[in-house]
């Protein structure tokens, strides 16, 4: 579709065919996210039309939208209603986690222990600023994990203040890294793409989800030309952490 098939898109390869997305901000009302239940509802009928099969439900948690566990879990069961009587033929296996700030307000709920984690196994899905690291970054990940938590770190290529050897530095502690698939689309511009074609090719990432906000912006970013060979990429990742769940 393009000269020499150097260009794709995540579209053109059936990327979100049986994809199951770990970040999503489809949680409607809680964050910078879908904003009404119709908004959400509309999200998942497209994601159950583009072969879609799971999806995590990742609101923020944060200084800025400090809801609570309560609330949230409140928040989901209406969805979850919501969508089953809305749903088709196939419908999304949905499920509850939260993207934490690694802010001040963590650190309160940490050691309350009142945190969403993706699964059973407590993978828990962190984020820190794009431009500059929590002071203590390094401990408070390790505090992560002697708790008994394996700390999943949100869109690693969109952090600007972090290079080569502390992506090594993170990987080799045993932290797992979630690709932004619509990173290598550009989503984020030039630098972030750059890095996630790195990281990519390091074979650094464990999972993969959307970081969906609006559905307007998903499917612009799916339909961006992508290297060939980074898509590709993207597709085996996806592949390979569904025989993972």
């Amino acid at each position: 579709m393009w000269p020499f098939s150097s260009k794709t898109t995540l579209q053109h390869l059936g990327a979100l065919k049986g994809f199951a997305d770990h970040h999503s901000h489809i949680l409607p009302g809680v964050d910078d996210g879908m904003r009404t239940m119709a908004d959400a509802i509309a999200a998942l009928r497209a994601y159950e039309s583009e072969g879609v099969e799971e999806v995590w439900l990742t609101p923020h948690i944060m200084e800025d939208y400090p809801s609570t566990t309560d609330d949230l879990r409140r928040k989901f069961d209406e969805l979850s209603d919501t969508y089953r009587a809305n749903c088709g033929a196939r419908p999304l296996k949905l499920h509850l986690g939260a993207e934490h700030m690694l802010d001040s307000l963590f650190i309160k709920r940490f050691a309350a222990r009142d945190l969403l984690t993706l699964d059973d196994e407590g993978s828990l899905l962190v984020e820190t600023s794009y431009f500059s690291a929590p002071a203590d970054l390094y401990g408070i990940l390790a505090d992560i994990q002697d708790a008994g938590y394996t700390p999943v770190l949100a869109h690693p290529e969109r952090y600007m203040y972090m290079r080569d050897d502390d992506y090594e530095r993170l990987h080799e502690s045993g932290v797992l890294f979630q690709l932004n698939i619509v990173a290598v689309a550009g989503a984020y511009g030039r630098e972030a793409a750059a890095r996630a074609e790195k990281l990519l090719n390091a074979g650094y990432y464990a999972m993969a989800g959307s970081d969906i906000h609006s559905l307007r912006s998903l499917k612009a970013a799916i339909n961006a030309p992508v290297k060939s060979s980074t898509a590709r990429k993207v597709i085996e990742l996806i592949n390979q952490q569904n025989t993972n769940i």
